[in-house]
């Protein structure tokens, strides 16, 4: 069944209505206790006690465990090899391991996710996404079994989905995992983003323009060239990104609770590293040579997290670029149009936003706040634990699905459909000082310079002095402006 939570903000009741008082028994709720007392839990709900105090103490940021189905994917992997690996080393009743893993490969496929109703911000290291996945799986095995959900002497969240683990290992583990799925789709984005870059360069490779630099007319280029650059810039980001990706693989699988492996039995953490290499299909999967230090350490989260930051940073500016690109378009550059994708403007007929790059330049701005926060909480572990790892997780999941997600629409309702201003390019490029820069070794230092100082200030084509003058022949003018030689291209556009 599915469950509707109730109110983030309503607690649940410390114990539930109780018949010696002269009062109905709460047929919507069954009672589950821990260490504090009985607690309220809605009839229908897979999960617990543990989760629905959670669900009481952290109404954060509305942003529950359910918007992250990587991480409870995850989960139900780590949970699936524990229990696996628990079978094989003789910790866990045979019967009980299959009807965990049963309800972990059902959560992997997608189901259950909206039991999964902590927030994604809380204290404790983990330790409520962890209850909660425990409870939740415990639930379901029970079902499975023939077993009412909250009968925990049959089948217990901690005793038996828990085995041989702590948050302190399941959840980063989990974590890792995760983000690898998460960069494994930004990749898939980027290397689209970067194709259809690659489409408009070989589209443009024949189109004049001027280059700039600190926003004056530098020397000409090619509108192509312009745009391999950007496919270029994608293609060193995808080489980043898939760097991280073997970081990820070391685990702290089987250290429980600071990297000492209590409570595990001997073999146990080999076999839940194998079990789960199979499942997810990592064969680069590998226990950390140090579990103590793996425990405690986040480093690969803030590499990760900087790598973002850099792909962020370079998309902005290619979003920057095609923003001034495309100003206008009367009174701008106008070199290129970007597609039309809605109405600009309340007041203003006929005004065309460039939307599409403002909205990636603002997931851009979110991604590099994030590597503070990353950061932040980095610094802020302490001795064998680092107590944040949650907001490392929202603030990783967040830039890593908003990324993929912002480059997804860029290619698609952006870069695929951008024309080029074929006219005023060629009208830019005749008209610039910019010119007089490959006319510079025949001329020589001093004349090109007042060649075009003339020009700028006379408001006339460098080209028309150096003809009036005399200073160059038709064929020399052709020469050194051939395309070829502005550009550095062959004559069939290649280097």
């Amino acid at each position: 069944m599915t469950l509707t939570p109730a109110p983030r903000r309503t607690a649940p009741p410390d114990r539930v209505h109780r018949t010696e008082h002269g009062h109905e028994p709460d047929r919507a709720h069954r009672t589950e206790h821990d260490m504090l007392g009985d607690v309220d839990v809605p009839a229908d709900a897979y999960y617990g006690a543990h989760t629905a105090r959670a669900v009481v103490n952290f109404p954060l940021t509305g942003e529950t465990l359910a918007a992250r189905p990587h991480m409870i994917r995850a989960l139900a992997a780590v949970k699936w090899a524990a229990a696996r690996a628990n079978a094989d080393v003789g910790a866990l009743d045979a019967t009980l391991a299959s009807a965990i893993a049963d309800a972990c490969a059902e959560i992997r496929d997608g189901a259950l996710h909206d039991q999964f109703v902590v927030d994604l911000i809380q204290g404790g290291a983990g330790t409520s996404t962890n209850m909660n996945a425990n409870e939740v799986i415990a639930n379901r095995a029970l079902e499975l079994l023939g077993r009412p959900r909250g009968a925990y002497a049959v089948l217990h969240p901690l005793d038996h989905v828990n085995l041989g683990q702590s948050t302190n290992d399941v959840y980063p583990t989990a974590l890792r995992l995760a983000l690898d799925a998460h960069v494994a789709e930004l990749l898939t984005a980027l290397a689209g983003l970067r194709g259809a870059f690659e489409d408009k360069a070989a589209e443009f490779a024949g189109v004049l323009k001027m280059g700039r630099t600190q926003l004056q007319d530098a020397v000409p280029m090619t509108l192509g060239q312009e745009f391999g650059a950007y496919a270029a810039t994608l293609a060193e980001d995808e080489q980043r990104l898939a760097e991280v990706r073997p970081l990820l693989y070391e685990l702290g699988l089987g250290g429980t609770a600071i990297g000492t492996g209590l409570n595990a039995r001997p073999g146990y953490r080999e076999r839940a590293v194998e079990h789960l290499r199979r499942l997810t299909g990592i064969p680069a999967l590998r226990s950390a040579p140090d579990l103590v230090e793996a425990t405690q350490d986040v480093g690969v989260f803030v590499h990760l997290s900087g790598v973002l930051k850099r792909v962020a940073v370079k998309l902005s500016k290619i979003c920057n670029d095609l923003r001034l690109l495309s100003s206008g378009p009367q009174a701008g550059l106008g070199e290129i149009n970007l597609p039309a994708r809605q109405a600009g403007s309340s007041i203003m007929p006929g005004k065309v936003n460039p939307v599409i790059p403002e909205a990636v330049n603002q997931i851009a701005f979110e991604v590099i706040g994030n590597d503070v926060t990353v950061t932040l909480a980095a610094e802020g572990g302490q001795l064998q634990l680092n107590a944040f790892e949650p907001v490392i997780h929202r603030s990783l999941g967040a830039g890593l699905d908003h990324l993929t997600a912002g480059i997804g629409v860029l290619t698609e309702h952006c870069v695929r459909g951008i024309t080029a201003n074929r006219e005023r390019l060629a009208e830019t490029v005749a008209a610039s000082t910019g010119l007089v820069t490959a006319l510079g070794p025949a001329l020589g230092y001093e004349t090109a310079c007042a060649i075009a100082l003339e020009a700028h200030h006379g408001g006339r084509p460098a080209l028309d002095l150096v003809r009036e003058r005399g200073l160059l022949t038709e064929a020399e003018l052709d020469g050194l402006l051939s395309p070829a030689a502005l550009t550095g291209l062959s004559p069939t556009g290649a280097a």
